[in-house]
């Protein structure tokens, strides 16, 4: 597995793993309505790429292809972490975190936080972050459970 920085060309496969994992790994989490609202199966790929333009992109690959992605911002906030359903819970997200981490602290933050999905809050829990309150997101008409967490780096 490789580490490298995200680049415009690849939204779409960004994209197509952030719809792949929500779909199939959060399926025991957010029922079928919940995870359309989230991941609609039609990407909207200008909102998709103003997005990921704004965030420091961090991708896992092999020869398979893109393994997972990390997105965040100099701020200290982890806004989207997704590993490929074939390749979850097998480190990629661990690395990803790590590597940005790494990259924060160098930065000089010494807080992170996120909101993380009922899927991906025991991972953060795992780096070390704790969880602040419970919140609901809407996505249209459809309510979606997160948790808002933080981390303090000293």
């Amino acid at each position: 597995m490789q580490l490298r920085e995200g680049t415009p060309a690849d939204t779409a496969a960004c994209v197509a793993l952030f719809t792949a994992s929500v779909h199939q790994l959060a399926a025991s989490h957010y029922t079928l309505q919940q995870r359309h609202a989230w991941a609609p199966l039609q990407a909207n790929m200008a909102f998709w790429q103003s997005h990921l333009s704004g965030l420091n992109l961090l991708l896992a690959e092999d020869a398979r292809g893109l393994l997972g992605f990390i997105g965040y911002a100099n701020d200290g906030h982890i806004d989207m972490l997704f590993c490929a359903p074939d390749a979850a819970r097998s480190g990629i997200a661990s690395a990803l975190y790590a590597e940005a981490e790494i990259s924060l602290v160098a930065f000089g933050v010494t807080y992170l936080y996120t909101e993380a999905s009922l899927l991906a809050q025991p991972f953060f829990q795992r780096q070390g972050f704790h969880s602040l309150e419970p919140e609901k997101v809407q996505r249209g008409d459809i309510s979606l459970l997160r948790y808002r967490m933080e981390k303090h780096l000293y």
